[in-house]
């Protein structure tokens, strides 16, 4: 049993894990800590500050740290999209 009761700040470990579909209307149900992706691609996000973007390129199994509160489906072409929190 773990205990995630104690706060935690941007430098530790991520306590949660969520699958991400990508949407151009909805924000995440929490602000990502890192995305990752299953498959080769670019992803684009609104981050936390409002600031748009497309994440070029991005590769498999790397960890990408950002506060992402969406991530939209047009211009995305990565797929498996994981947030860590």
């Amino acid at each position: 049993m773990t205990d995630d009761s104690r706060a935690s700040g941007l430098t530790s470990p991520p306590l949660y894990g969520f699958a991400i579909t990508p949407d151009d209307a909805q924000d995440l149900p929490r602000p990502t800590r890192a995305l990752m992706v299953g498959s080769p691609g670019d992803v684009r996000v609104t981050l936390i500050s409002g600031d748009a973007l497309v994440l070029p390129s991005l590769i498999p199994g790397a960890q990408y740290a950002l506060r992402v509160r969406r991530v939209h489906a047009n211009d995305t072409t990565a797929t498996q999209i994981v947030g860590l929190a």
